[in-house]
């Protein structure tokens, strides 16, 4: 892990929530993790490692699983 990469996780809003919030059972459950990720100051770099690496699971950067493999799915038409 990069030291860029660990300053960003040290800055996280969720930084000390329960994890289990960013792991919700279905869409409709991560409304709660996205109100968190839209107060986060580093919520683009949080998105940005999540693309970076496929993450499969759990909310990150205010997108769920679905909404990020929309995104990779975009970024490669454009691309």
């Amino acid at each position: 892990m990069s030291a860029k990469e660990i300053q960003w996780r040290q800055l996280g809003a969720c930084r000390g929530l329960e994890p289990s919030i960013f792991y919700p059972d279905d869409e409709d459950e991560a409304l709660e993790a996205k109100s968190v990720c839209d107060q986060c100051g580093v919520r683009v770099a949080c998105l940005e490692y999540a693309l970076s690496v496929r993450e499969k699971a759990g909310v990150w950067g205010g997108a769920t699983e679905r909404e990020r493999r929309r995104m990779i799915r975009q970024r490669r038409r454009t691309a």
